[in-house]
């Protein structure tokens, strides 16, 4: 069996801060390999500022495919919408048998963890990777059950804050990948 972190994600931009976590994630853990999962449209978040998901999915494709440890992963695309992690793990589960899928989720998914569809069933059936956020207590993290706190940097950059920036006209070429950084210029995403 094939250990794979799901790391899942509207990545809207796609940023270091995402490639960070995942490299920590995949060199001082027991995966083997690291799937991001692009999701169309996370049902306890707004669509509103969303770019495209094949334009999110492009960014994040060129942002690791120099990098065999990860994949990009559209699964998602495919499944009714609003997506729901079980839907999906059901679904990769049936499609990869030979994978043992486990969650990579920041400690600020916690809070709201609790309302995600079959959420008890997840907690038994998967183990989860949860990587510290800012301003979220990682005490309560460590106590949960199949789960392992991943002492990952604490990385205080946000894609919320680069659709910010750039909107404001700030030059944020260092913050996201370099090839996804130009595709992303080249569409001209995120300006006014």
């Amino acid at each position: 069996m094939t250990k794979t972190g799901l790391y899942f994600g509207s990545f809207n931009p796609i940023h270091i801060g995402h490639l960070a976590i995942a490299n920590f994630i995949i060199e001082f853990s027991n995966l083997q390999q690291l799937w991001f999962v692009v999701s169309p449209q996370n049902p306890l978040k707004e669509k509103k500022t969303l770019l495209k998901d094949y334009d999110r999915l492009e960014m994040v494709r060129l942002a690791v495919e120099d990098d065999d440890r990860f994949r990009v992963s559209d699964i998602e695309f495919r499944l009714p919408t609003p997506s729901y992690t079980i839907d999906t793990l059901a679904y990769l589960e049936e499609k990869y048998p030979n994978k043992e899928f486990q969650l990579v989720m920041g400690a600020d998914g916690l809070r709201t963890f609790h309302k995600w569809k079959h959420a008890t069933l997840i907690e038994k059936k998967y183990h989860r990777l949860i990587y510290p956020r800012p301003g979220v207590n990682m005490e309560a993290a460590a106590h949960l059950p199949n789960a392992t706190v991943v002492e990952a940097p604490l990385m205080e950059i946000s894609s919320s804050f680069i659709r910010s920036a750039i909107l404001d006209g700030k030059d944020i070429r260092h913050l996201v990948p370099e090839k996804a950084y130009r595709y992303m210029r080249e569409m001209h995403f995120y300006e006014k």
